[in-house]
């Protein structure tokens, strides 16, 4: 599995409310395991104000916030080094908000910056960065970024960043380009493990082959491809493919445009990740260039972080470092001066032929906030008012913006401080072109009246203390907390400003919050002074054009015409013969002797026993089970409480998500929407709820539950479930609406998620051919859910009765303690005064049993493509394992799934086939193996790459040394890192999945067993993925779908769903 993924720098997607508000400046990730959603990342002071899962989270009074901490093991002083190995101590300081030792350090010789973090945290985090401005939208940034990975002096070899997927135990490896920097962060809880991947990016970035090697440019750039002179010209590249997607999304295009017009006369009006159009404008010579002037420790700020030895850091940069001499990097990023008048700005992307009523725009108001840097005080403010007026659904602005019906979901991201100079955005999509002038008259209305009005006592207490929870808590999740602590510290740094000031923020919090307590009015004069009276502000509106897609195509392929025309004989022949070397070096494997330069870990450095979260289970009275995890959480609870689903008939699955949504945002039998809301920002640590579906093995039926997930103080547990109680119990279910505009959000939000992850709804597709869980989790989140989506608007107008009754009648069905399972985790102290709270909230459950409703259906058999306006593609194939191959579980199916995701599937799909990524799945619970593209540009030329792994598998001569770091890097997946919270919530699914810890430890063993027979073995299986009983389905354009068919009659039914 991998690939690369455009996300958000705004806020941690953990953090954020569902379907929120998208996201700021673009990002692009190098190299991704998986193109999901997305991480997001944080990195100035203002995206400390955290929108948490459906925006709500905190404690009771704003002078009295503590986490009772549980004292420490005695530790020794850490030894600080003031000069050593070419390094010059310039500033210590102890940064009580991490518990951590701040070292700033300059390298005498180069003038290299280095920040070096000294604590506990066992989840070591280093990276360099460099800044990285453009003039143009080449996307020479993007492009090395993915460049500089594939080989370089130390270790010569194809892609060292894909022999350290395989075999490393890291937490964290990836890359970024932001729109003026490039990051280069690893992590690791193993220490040899951490000092390897710190060697292999250290080398890339100082000396990667590929700036004397034009044919990794072409493969990770652009080049013209040309098999042969009969045939025709294209462009290939990974970049270039991966643009192509993003280019293709209608929400990435709108932000595009909106940095562009905010800044009219600096880097940021340049793609810094490469315009499709541009890239193949880029000559190797300007690759070259920009890599020897960025790419230089003159130029470099290097981040340390975690328990590992402070000396052996500097002696491990020195080594590197200590080639170069200091020179003057010219890389400041041009301040934008702001204007004095507003303007206007008309865009257009491109839609489907959809008819009037769906042709709907974008737009937004948008501001460039101030020419000079803000002050601590200042962005925490600026924080806390984004999260006052965009943080959750009952925010007023959003509020606002969601009431008035003009569009269909709220867009432009708040307060994004990721940036030289903080932006602020807020708008509509969905949005009827005669409607447009009326979303900025609401959006300048709303803000004047808050400005005046201000805010509630509640909604500032529940901003204040949504954000000091987070803080304090500092839950990243799956990402390392110092690679976030690094992204808060580079806002700053890269702008030549004080790097302590972001993680820095207890004094200037304190500070704010003595304001509020003294009545001083500060929200108002940041809405006036940054907002109201700034006239650097943008209206930005982007229309649908139903024809610009073609358009786009067409030009492309003017393009290559007259490329091709321009061409003599020689210049054809020359440029087939390139074609043919490059795609030779790409087929060609690393010899075994080569690989050997590559740093590795052995099977005797891996734990050979399973890692077990403490787990107790009490069977409580109505038939309700108890599970509870003794770990230490600093004092915060964090419960599950799951109701079954199983109960409710399947017809009415299709509302089970919008149901969840409605139980927090229609307010309760005493309170009203806003004042829930506002509840629960002040008593928990944040809530949420969804449905939980999943196939168990050997079973046709799976598992489902509503799941209400929250946190608190252990000393606030009786609130948490005071809340959870009355939101089952007493929601409002008839707010039609609040209920309408769900819908709309829904349907806009699958539409645009389809075009940017295609790969999932394919996947879902073929899934739901097979297993009932299949297709539940279609029914509620697929395509066929879409269906619905876009029928059930209509039947709110005409039907709003029967709708409410279908909501209560799943309500009815879901409350009962029969079947109920709580999952709590904290310290043995929270967890007792916790558990009386847990059985009032139960006995609030009717003590009834519902027989489980028949739940069957399957979509039919068929090869499918799923037409929408796209650049690229989405391919999917796959079939069951258990039922077409005959296949019995074995632990050593994870280590070839994931050598094939960094071999095969790597090397045919992405780095020959020009794909954004390519990889497997395979689902060990109901046995379904897929294949999946992401931003590609080939259908059947993917479809034949997958067809082609059995006999890989069957040929490849896996030496010991390639086989234990296939079988090293399955290990680092299955003991990925994971804060309490994630643990708790991992054992209870293994509870409700019936995998005990005996299962878990004999695959464990046959991982580690793992021999080359086990491959030979699976290939065989995997011969039913390319046999009558796989099917294919595709995210793709139209007359892309039709070209298949034309090509290959009756391949697949063609579907339009854009």
């Amino acid at each position: 599995m991998a690939t690369r993924m455009n996300l958000s720098s705004k806020v941690a997607e953990k953090m954020r409310s569902a379907s929120l508000i998208a996201p700021g400046p673009r990002m692009f990730q190098t190299r991704c395991s998986m193109p999901s959603a997305t991480r997001s990342v944080s990195s100035g002071l203002a995206s400390l104000m955290q929108r948490p899962v459906l925006g709500v989270a905190s404690r009771t009074s704003i002078r009295s916030f503590a986490m009772v901490t549980a004292a420490p093991p005695a530790k020794a002083a850490p030894v600080i080094v003031q000069e050593a190995h070419g390094f010059k101590l310039e500033r210590q300081q102890f940064v009580k908000e991490y518990d951590s030792e701040v070292l700033f350090y300059r390298h005498q010789k180069t003038g290299a910056e280095l920040i070096s973090v000294l604590n506990s945290d066992e989840n070591k985090t280093f990276g360099v960065v460099f800044r990285t401005p453009v003039d143009n939208s080449f996307g020479i940034p993007h492009i090395l970024e993915h460049s500089v990975l594939c080989g370089s002096r130390k270790f010569p070899i194809k892609e060292p960043f894909v022999e350290l997927m395989k075999g490393s135990l890291n937490t964290f490896l990836n890359a970024f380009t932001y729109p003026d920097r490039t990051c280069y962060p690893v992590a690791s809880t193993n220490s040899q493990d951490f000092y390897n991947l710190v060697d292999v990016y250290l080398d890339a970035v100082l000396h990667p082959r590929c700036i004397t090697d034009p044919k990794t440019f072409e493969q990770e750039g652009w080049h013209h491809e040309l098999d042969s002179a009969d045939k025709e010209l294209s462009y290939k590249g990974v970049v270039f493919n991966e643009m192509k997607g993003v280019y293709s999304s209608p929400d990435s295009v709108f932000y595009r445009d909106l940095q562009q017009a905010l800044f009219t006369d600096n880097t940021y009006r340049h793609d810094s990740g490469g315009d499709p159009t541009q890239i193949p404008q880029l000559k190797f010579e300007e690759f070259q260039e920009f890599h020897a002037k960025y790419y230089h420790p003159s130029n470099a700020r290097i981040w340390f972080y975690g328990d590992d030895n402070p000396t052996k850091r500097l002696e491990i940069l020195d080594a590197y470092l200590s080639e170069f001499n200091a020179r003057p990097v010219d890389s400041a990023v041009v301040t934008q001066a702001l204007r004095s008048e507003p303007r206007s700005i008309t865009s257009t992307f491109a839609s489907g032929d959809a008819g009037k009523e769906e042709l709907t725009a974008y737009t937004a108001v948008s501001w460039v906030l101030s020419e000079e840097s803000l002050s601590v005080e200042t962005e925490l403010g600026l924080g806390f008012l984004d999260y006052l007026m965009l943080g959750t659904a009952a925010a007023p602005l959003r509020k606002a913006l969601n009431d008035s019906a003009l569009g269909a979901s709220v867009i432009g991201g708040g307060m994004d401080d990721d940036l030289k100079q903080a932006t602020f955005s807020v708008g509509l999509k969905g949005v009827l072109p005669e409607n447009v002038p009326k979303v900025e008259a609401l959006v300048l209305e709303e803000l004047e009246r808050l400005a005046v009005s201000g805010f509630s006592p509640t909604a500032i207490e529940a901003a204040i203390n949504t954000t000091e929870f987070s803080l304090r808590e500092n839950n990243t999740g799956s990402f390392p907390r110092g690679l976030s602590l690094m992204l808060r510290a580079m806002g700053s740094w890269i702008y030549d400003r004080d790097p302590f000031q972001p993680i820095q923020w207890e004094d200037a919090l304190q500070s704010f919050k003595s304001k509020l307590a003294s009545g001083e009015d500060v929200f108002g004069p940041l809405i006036r002074k940054y907002l109201l009276e700034n006239r650097h502000r943008v209206t930005l509106t982007m229309l649908p054009d139903s024809a610009l897609a073609a358009q786009v195509e067409e030009q492309e392929k003017a393009r290559l015409v007259a490329a091709r025309s321009g061409m003599d004989d020689a210049m054809v022949a020359d440029t087939v013969r390139l074609t043919q070397e490059l795609k030779e070096r790409q087929e060609t494997p690393d010899t075994p002797e080569a690989l050997t330069c590559m740093p590795s870990l052995q099977l005797s450095d891996i734990p050979t026993t399973i890692t077990k979260v403490p787990t107790d289970v009490t069977t409580l009275s109505g038939g309700a089970t108890l599970l509870t995890h003794d770990l230490f959480t600093n004092n915060v609870l964090y419960m599950e409480a799951a109701l079954n689903l199983k109960p409710v008939p399947m017809e009415l699955l299709p509302l089970i998500p919008l149901f969840c949504r409605s139980l927090t945002q229609m307010g309760t039998a005493s309170e009203t929407f806003v004042q829930l809301t506002e509840r629960i920002g002040r008593k928990t640590g944040g809530l949420s709820i969804y449905p939980f579906t999943s196939p168990v093995r050997g079973q046709d039926q799976p598992i489902s539950y509503i799941m209400l997930r929250g946190k608190a103080m252990g000393d606030k547990a009786g609130d948490l479930t005071d809340l959870m109680r009355d939101i089952l119990t007493t929601a409002r279910l008839d707010d039609k609406a609040r209920f309408s505009q769900m819908v709309a959000e829904t349907k806009v939000g699958i539409e645009s998620s389809i075009v940017g992850s295609g790969q999932s709804y394919a996947s879902k597709r073929l899934s739901a051919q097979r297993s009932t869980a299949g297709y539940v989790s279609e029914v509620m989140g697929g395509l066929t859910y879409l269906d619905y989506i876009r029928t059930l608007g209509k039947r709110v107008e005409e039907d709003w009765e029967g709708v409410t009754a279908d909501l209560e009648t799943i309500r009815k069905l879901l409350l009962q303690k029969s079947g109920s399972l709580i999952n709590l985790t904290a310290d043995t102290r929270t967890l007792a005064a916790a558990q009386p709270h847990v059985e009032s909230l139960l006995a609030s459950l009717p003590d009834v049993s519902g027989a489980a409703a028949d739940w069957s259906g399957r979509l039919p058999r068929i090869s499918e493509a799923l037409v929408v306006p796209t650049q690229v593609n989405y391919v999917a194939k796959g079939a069951n394992l258990y039922e077409d191959g005959g296949y019995e579980l074995h632990g050593s199916s994870y280590v070839i799934n994931k050598y094939l995701g960094t071999s095969w599937l790597w090397d045919r799909v992405r780095v020959v086939g020009g794909a954004y990524g390519g990889f497997c799945t395979f689902d060990s619970l109901t046995g379904m193996f897929q294949y999946l593209s992401y931003r590609d540009p080939n259908l059947l030329e993917t479809v034949e790459a997958y067809d082609g792994t059995a006999a890989f598998l069957r040929t490849a001569h896996l030496g010991q040394e390639e086989l234990t770091k296939a079988i090293i890097g399955t290990i680092g997946d299955v003991d990925s890192y994971q804060l309490p919270d994630a643990k708790g919530y991992s054992a209870m699914s293994r509870y409700m999945l019936g995998i005990s810890d005996e299962e878990r430890q004999m695959r464990r063993e046959q991982i580690l067993g793992t021999s080359e027979k086990d491959f030979r073995a699976f290939a065989e299986v995997l011969e039913c993925v390319r046999g009558a009983d796989a099917r294919v389905a595709a995210v793709t354009s139209a007359d892309k779908a039709q070209a298949v068919n034309d090509k290959s009659p009756g391949f697949w039914e063609i579907t339009k769903v854009l």
